[in-house]
This record gives C-alpha cells, structure tokens and sequence, in this order.
C-alpha cells in the first residue's frame, strides 16, 4: 500500500485483514497468542504445520477463536510475518545508532540483528518476512526486499546527513537481495548458520555498497531532525 498523504510504502499491522480489528488489550493479547502459536509450529514442523486446528490447540483458544481473527492461515501467516518485520526493524533501529564508526558497520549491523532473529525468533528462520511464501507478501505494490531497501536507505541518509536517491536505494537492495539469498542458505541446513556463507555475505555486501555509495571515511555524524 502507497501512504496517500506521504507517497510512501506503508507497513503497519492494520493493513492486515481480520475479521475484527483488536481493539481492547485482551483481544490484541489474544492476537499475540494466535501468533506465538504460529511460530511455534513453524519451528516444528515447519509452514505446512500450521493449521487452524493447530493454532487453535497450541494456543489453547477454540478454532472459532482463530477464525475470528484470521479468515484462513495465508492472512495469519502474513500477520506473523509483518511481526516479523516490525521487530526486526526495531531492532535495527535501536541498534544501529551505537555501531562501531566507519562506513557502513551500520549495514553490518543489520545483518547481526537479522542472523541473530533466525537463530532465536521462533519462526523466524523458516518464514522471515514471508518472501518464501511470496516475494510481496507484505504489500503487493512492492517487494519485501524493497520494503526493507527504503527503510535502511532513509538510516543510511540520517546517519551521513544526506538525502539519499532512488540510485542509493537500488544499490541498497542489491545488497539486500545478496544478503537474503546467502544468508537463507547459510540457515538452510544448520539450525545455527553456516559460518562460511555468513562471512561471505558481510564481505560481498560490504564491498559492494563501498564500491557503489560512496560515504565520508570519518565517522558517521547523526541528522538532526
């Protein structure tokens, strides 16, 4: 979805249909439940486990409960996936700020938050952002990948004190894209990630924007906004 009033990607948990939106605490509790349930499906038998039955019985709600929320399993699905997403830009945001100085260790810090999720949010590994269901599976007028591009390229802008342009944010989600695909094979077959393919990732994706986005080599002054 296009913010009419911003022209911006919106990512925001009431694009997401339900049947009724929560609105009391215990309904939005109940919400974080049904998706708790979820990813821990996920984690044991893998995307395919997760039914409405077995959200259900793992959440201990009835199925009407999980139907009153969620009309079938692709909307919950895409619920847990925007979850996903928000902590995992969270994260970022919260730790970006107190990298380590000199370009780009807060690109390299995305990648810590976003292999630390795979190895310790549960669901996290097999689901991500839902990009293994559908490349936009969290907003149909753009990919996951360039959901993300515009949200890192909007830190990089802050962080520099520069106003970035769409070239900076094909460069970032080149970068992405690299990242998602070796990152997805490093945790394909090891639970904790395969270290070859993580390390290959930081040097290919730092090497990259450092030869396409040139930065200042001082230290990153945050914008004052």
């Amino acid at each position: 979805m296009i913010d009419e009033t911003t022209q911006e990607p919106t990512l925001a948990t009431d694009k997401v249909v339900m049947r009724t939106e929560p609105i009391q605490r215990r309904s939005a509790e109940r919400i974080e439940a049904l998706l708790d349930a979820a990813a821990e499906l996920i984690d044991e038998g893998g995307i395919d486990g997760v039914t409405t039955s077995a959200v259900a019985k793992k959440s201990k709600s009835s199925v009407g409960v999980v139907y009153r929320y969620f009309p079938n399993i692709q909307t919950l699905l895409r619920a847990l996936a925007v979850r996903n997403m928000e902590r995992y830009v969270e994260r970022v945001q919260e730790n970006v700020a107190s990298s380590p100085p000199g370009p780009w260790s807060s690109f390299d810090r995305t990648l810590d938050i976003f292999i630390e999720m795979n190895r310790d949010e549960p669901g996290f590994r097999a689901l991500r952002f839902g990009d293994v269901i559908d490349q936009r599976f969290l907003n149909p007028e753009l990919s996951n990948n360039s959901i993300l591009a515009r949200e890192f390229t909007r830190q990089i802008g802050d962080t520099y004190d520069f106003e970035p342009g769409e070239d900076v944010v094909f460069h970032v989600e080149v970068a992405i894209e690299m990242a998602s695909g070796l990152l997805g094979r490093a945790f394909q077959l090891d639970k904790s990630g395969d270290e070859r393919f993580i390390e290959a990732t930081r040097r290919l994706c730092t090497d990259y924007l450092t030869t396409n986005i040139p930065l200042p080599a001082e230290q990153p002054h945050p914008r004052t906004r």
